[in-house]
């Protein structure tokens, strides 16, 4: 069965690997978009709800921006987020910024009026970060494998996303976790609502890490989501 797919990123970030064999212009975070809305369209029977980019939020208020945003993200149940090295402007506050918002309301649940004028409700999406390429091929600004306790282990920089990103991760209520000799806390099973995946991996098998997103909603109760930028 196919669902419809909403998916948040940064579109002029031009700051990652090069995949398309054309270097002018250069490739974008919407270039692997675009990958993504094909894969979409021509091999699954899931529904690609784009998304605009560049619009200053400054001004506007969170009505405006609700308005801009819940058409296309209401009927969506899955939203992924394009994790990249510029999706952040730092020198912004988050409530700036499309992405922020664009998690906010994918995780609300929001009624509205349908065609026949009752009120439906929707519910919090699956959620999926996607973890893009740098220019030199490399994912270490986000994630590198690491040596935890005994045993191997991959690290997340949780800290250069957006805070409702971040606050989304690690945050199941009751986490299998244990403590290293160095004081560091390593975590096993299911233990973000939203998790990361390498780029280089989710293009080798998409469903299964789409399918992870909604297994995991389907235990939403057992996570502290954050809800709000």
């Amino acid at each position: 069965m196919g669902h419809k797919i909403f998916v948040s990123y940064k579109y002029a970030d031009s700051d990652v690997k090069n995949i398309s064999g054309h270097y002018y212009p250069e490739d974008t975070v919407r270039t692997y978009v675009d990958k993504l809305a094909d894969y979409i369209s021509e091999t699954s029977e899931h529904i690609y709800k784009g998304e605009d980019d560049g619009e200053d939020l400054s001004k506007l208020s969170d009505d405006t921006i609700w308005e801009k945003l819940k058409d296309r993200i209401y009927d969506s149940t899955l939203t992924i987020v394009m994790i990249s090295p510029g999706m952040r402007e730092t020198w912004k506050a988050d409530r700036d910024q499309w992405i922020p918002w664009e998690i906010s309301y994918s995780l609300k649940e929001v009624s509205r009026k349908n065609r026949n004028g009752r009120m439906v409700s929707s519910f919090s999406n699956a959620m999926l970060a996607i973890v893009l390429p740098d220019k030199q091929g490399s994912y270490s600004y986000y994630t590198y494998d690491n040596a935890c306790c005994t045993s191997k282990c991959t690290t997340l920089k949780t800290d250069i996303l957006f805070k409702i990103l971040r606050s989304n991760m690690f945050n199941i209520k009751e986490p299998d976790s244990n403590v290293c000799s160095n004081n560091s806390k390593i975590y096993h099973g299911d233990s973000s609502y939203i998790t990361s995946v390498k780029w280089e991996n989710f293009i080798k098998d998409p469903e299964s890490y789409i399918q992870k997103a909604y297994d995991i909603q389907s235990k939403i109760e057992q996570y502290d989501i954050t809800k709000e930028v």
